[in-house]
């Protein structure tokens, strides 16, 4: 394998699979050309979709299923990764919340996860276990409540969770209340507490959300709509305060399209959202003064329904996930204009759903 000064860069992508099948992908990424080299995969999990990575310790974290009683429920499995080979060993199998789950995030402190239940309309506060892995369930939030789409909104959906810069808040973007949930993280007691809604408008139907590496402004994805609304982020408080909403779609696009990921540069200049159904990574440059958001360009994201990306640490690649499309595609980002430009990289991944990226540096010789 070839190596440099920095390391290595791999990458790792959850899946859409069945327990007998491959549904973690590694990957070695040159660092000049971006091509992808296969170097491990994972089966034995049901539904490994999204992926936590914890690059300092050496660990991967994904969701999946398990089965109590014939139903599905949450399971989290922890692996250690050997940074050379990029081999995969599976360290612990858990359990989660009683129902499936479709997005984990490690806290600040590493001493914590949290998961989102979309179909459950549960949040989930798991302890890191001993050696890094997920570790029991210490604490479960229910929501209730519904929104305008009686088709989608008809009750909560729980998307994801976020923990605030400063670690002292979580933030779940609830796709079925049209509502950003705030809780109040209560690390000596080891449990959520509510701290305040913030609404989108609505049918929007919020997904994701990015922090500002400034950590003045919060932007949240709405799936249903094809928006991004913006917000001021009060820290002291833990508030988000309403700046703007844009839409992620061309000017006169009037086919079907919906929301998935987004993510801000590392340099804080550009923000970066997917569009499935036009199939496209929607680039706005942010004004650093106001937070507020101008469109730079769409680019298609060589595939379809592109589920979730990742931005390199550097900023100078994106890396997209089209799931009904079956592959990655690899870009080079002009970190100037933030511009995309496609590299001709392109690897074959059954239902890729998640893709994360980290440097793991050379070990000693």
């Amino acid at each position: 394998m070839a190596q440099d000064s920095q390391g290595y860069m791999l990458v790792f992508v959850g899946s859409y699979a069945e327990a007998a099948n491959d549904g973690v992908y590694v990957y070695r990424m040159d660092k000049e050309s971006g091509a992808l080299t296969p170097l491990d995969r994972a089966a034995g999990l049901q539904n490994p979709t999204f992926l936590s990575l914890d690059a300092d310790r050496l660990r991967l974290h994904a969701i999946a299923e398990r089965f109590v009683d014939g139903q599905r429920q949450g399971a989290a499995v922890s692996f250690a990764i050997d940074p050379v080979s990029g081999k995969l060993t599976e360290l612990s199998r858990s359990g989660t919340v009683n129902t499936t789950t479709c997005h984990i995030q490690r806290d600040g402190t590493n001493c914590y996860f949290a998961v989102a239940s979309y179909s459950g309309g549960q949040v989930g506060l798991l302890a890191s276990g001993e050696n890094g892995t997920v570790g029991e369930l210490l604490d479960a939030k229910r929501h209730e409540g519904s929104s305008v789409d009686p088709e989608r909104q008809d009750r909560p959906h729980p998307h994801s969770v976020f923990f605030s810069p400063d670690n002292r808040f979580a933030f779940v973007p609830d796709l079925g209340m049209d509502r950003i949930r705030g809780y109040r993280l209560l690390a000596d007691e080891g449990r959520l507490e509510f701290h305040g809604d913030t609404s989108v408008p609505p049918g929007a139907g919020p997904r994701h959300l990015a922090f500002h590496p400034s950590g003045r402004f919060v932007y949240v994805i709405n799936e249903l709509d094809s928006t991004v609304a913006s917000f001021r982020y009060e820290a002291e408080e833990g508030i988000l305060q309403p700046l703007e909403v844009v839409s992620t779609l061309p000017e006169g696009f009037a086919g079907e399209s919906a929301c998935a990921e987004v993510q801000v540069s590392p340099d804080g200049n550009y923000l970066y959202g997917s569009n499935r159904g036009h199939d496209s990574i929607v680039v706005y440059a942010i004004d650093a003064g106001t937070g507020k958001l101008r469109t730079v360009e769409h680019v298609s994201t060589r595939g379809g329904h592109p589920r979730h990306f990742s931005l390199s640490l550097e900023g100078d690649f994106l890396l997209a996930a089209n799931r009904d499309s079956d592959n990655v595609v690899v870009f080079k980002v002009d970190k100037a204009t933030g511009r995309l430009e496609y590299t001709g990289v392109t690897v074959e991944a059954s239902k890729p759903v998640c893709v994360k990226m980290a440097w793991f540096s050379a070990p000693q010789q």
